[in-house]
């Protein structure tokens, strides 16, 4: 069974870190890209970041440029999303997402979604 699986969110004071776990099953996550989204209440789900089957990564969000790092390890078949320096509008739902080919900013291209992780930012 195909399946994206993420971990690691939870409750932090602005200013905090993260660090976000995307563990695949079923495939294997070296012919994929790796996208990460998000959904703040009330708001349309974004890009934040992908890395491409060669390590390479895009920033899609300005606003997490500079705090939030992705990266992968094909040996444990999880991508990673370090983010720091928190702020409150950081606070979302997380979904990572896997596309057979390049990234992509548009959602629809990807082929498989986790649940997500919520990730609040509040003091």
């Amino acid at each position: 069974q195909v399946q994206l699986v993420e971990s690691g969110g939870g409750l932090v004071q602005p200013g905090g870190s993260l660090r976000l776990s995307c563990a695949a099953s079923g495939f294997t996550l070296d012919y994929y890209a790796i996208g990460w989204f998000r959904q703040a209440p009330g708001k349309e789900r974004e890009g934040v970041s992908c890395i491409m089957r060669s390590g390479g990564s895009i920033n899609y969000a300005d606003s997490v440029k500079g705090r939030f790092t992705i990266s992968r390890d094909n040996a444990k078949n999880t991508v990673y999303l370090q983010m720091n320096n928190l702020k409150p509008e950081d606070t979302a739902v997380y979904h990572c997402a896997a596309i057979g080919r390049g990234c992509h900013r548009v959602e629809g291209f990807y082929d498989y979604w986790g649940q997500g992780t919520q990730v609040t930012v509040s003091s």
